[in-house]
This record gives structure tokens, C-alpha cells and sequence, in this order.
């Protein structure tokens, strides 16, 4: 996904769009106040921008924000026109909840490089995190205008118009990021970010609407697993599958009939 999804229970890119992203695309795009500065004797002063920005890029990988933050710090005193320094920063600090401080990083970034796509992504995430939906999904199009081939843009720009109940918008967003990269929301299950917790309707919604794109491309294992998960969830439109010609390959297939005779139990919350 080149996110995140911050209410704080569920670590799916759905609920908080990607802020973290897959291996096939960059890092560097993007679900608590910080502990005091640590460990800033480690930072050499005498240390390039370029070797401090990368121990910076470990300690973020290691989910240690507040050293990250000092080392990106100590870089950007060092290059202070770097748009991806700040957008770096701006992570870390959406990572910890400091909305304000990510959204003028990710600002900070396009002011220098008014081209950025991921930090117009960034600062989506950042409306989004707050529940600003309109604006963030006015970021994602700058974001997509500039990169369209951008899986996690897409994904984000899906989660933004599912959490304003736009179904029609939302599902068309979503076909395009699986259309880009098909792994986008499995990848976006590990990436470690905590979520914005939709109603429990509505993630089962999510969860039949990811089952009925993956069956219209014919990945009959991802679209299974994604139509259990909206049974269990308690989808109470389940029986669309039967008449919904996006899951015509899918009923083919003698494990849908094993699925939908089994119907798994909803699994209250």
C-alpha cells in the first residue's frame, strides 16, 4: 500500500487509512503526547543528514516514535529543505496522536515540494484521523492526481467515503486500489496501526463489500474469507450473494456452498 486507520482498537486500513505502507510501494506514505526525549546521546552531531534520517527510519520501523522523532530532528538541523525529512516526522507524529504537529509537517513538506504526493496523503490521514472525511478526501484526490498509480491512495480514499456512507464512492475506490495491488488489504491487517473503529454494521459491511470485489476478480480464496468474516461480523444482507452477478464465478465454487450451508455464527463484540 506505497497507509493508517485513532480510536484504538483495530489494526485494518479500512478504519484507519495507511499511513504505513507495503513493501511494493514507498514507506513514506501513509491509524498520547510523547514520552520525554530519549536517548539523545546516541545522535552524533557530527553525523550527515542522510546516516541520521536512516537510524531515525529504523527506529520508527521499531515503533520507537519519540527516538525517531529526535533523530529526525537532528536531520532536518542539518537539511531543512527535505520534504520527505518532514514528512517522515509527520508520521511519527500521527503515530503518536499529535495531529496538530503531523498536519504542519505534512504542510511543511508541500510548501517545499508542492508535488509530494504522500504527504497530501499524509495530511488526509491526519482530517481523516479527526473526522474530518470531506477534507481528507479532498487530499487523497491531490494525492491520486499527482500518483494515480497509488494503491493505498485509492484504499484511503474508499475508507474516507465508507465512513461518510457514500457505498457507491466507497466501492468504486476500493476496486481500484485492488485493482493496483490485490494484496493491499491483507497487508494492511499487519501493518500495525491501530484503527478508527466503525460500527459494527458497518465493518461487516466492509467485510462483504471487500468479499464481492475480490469475487468480481476472481479470487475466490481472498473473497471467502472476506464473506465468512461478514457472516460472522453479522451482515444482514448476506443472501445478496445469491443474486449479485459480481459472485456468479464464486458459486461455482464447492466451497461457497460449503461456506454459506455452515453459516458461520455471528460473533458478537
Amino acid at each position: 500500500m506505497k497507509l493508517v486507520t485513532s480510536a484504538l482498537s483495530l489494526t485494518l486500513l479500512m478504519y484507519f487509512p495507511a499511513v504505513l505502507h507495503s513493501q511494493s510501494e514507498s514507506s513514506d506514505r501513509l491509524q498520547v503526547t510523547p514520552a520525554p526525549i530519549r536517548n539523545t546521546n546516541l545522535i552524533d552531531a557530527n553525523a550527515p543528514a542522510e546516516e541520521l534520517e536512516k537510524r531515525a527510519d529504523q527506529m520508527r520501523a521499531e515503533k520507537e516514535f519519540a527516538d525517531a522523532l529526535d533523530f529526525y530532528r537532528a536531520a532536518l538541523a542539518k537539511s531543512p529543505e527535505n520534504p520527505v525529512l518532514y514528512n517522515k516526522r509527520g508520521i511519527c507524529e500521527l503515530l503518536e496522536q499529535r495531529y496538530r504537529n503531523a498536519g504542519s509537517d505534512f504542510e511543511r513538506a508541500l510548501r517545499i515540494d508542492p508535488r509530494y504526493a504522500p504527504a497530501y496523503n499524509n495530511l488526509g490521514v491526519t482530517e481523516y484521523a479527526t473526522g474530518k472525511y470531506g477534507k481528507a478526501i479532498k487530499q487523497y484526490e491531490k494525492a491520486i492526481r499527482l500518483e494515480p498509480s497509488g494503491a493505498s491512495y485509492y484504499s484511503n480514499l474508499g475508507a474516507a467515503y465508507f465512513a461518510k456512507k457514500s457505498w457507491e464512492k466507497a466501492t468504486k475506490a476500493y476496486s481500484q486500489a485492488v485493482n493496483l495491488n490485490p494484496d493491499i488489504f491483507d497487508e494492511s491487517a499487519h501493518s500495525g496501526i491501530n484503527g478508527q473503529v466503525a460500527s459494527p454494521a458497518d465493518r461487516a459491511h466492509f467485510s462483504f463489500v471487500l468479499a464481492k470485489l475480490y469475487a468480481h476478480g476472481g479470487m475466490n480464496d481472498r473473497s471467502l474469507e472476506y464473506l465468512r468474516r461478514a457472516m460472522e461480523e453479522g451482515y444482514k444482507g448476506v443472501n445478496e450473494v445469491y443474486s449479485d452477478a459480481d459472485f456468479t464465478s464464486l458459486r461455482k465454487d464447492p466451497r461457497f456452498a460449503q461456506l454459506m450451508s455452515a453459516r458461520p455464527v455471528s460473533i458478537p463484540e
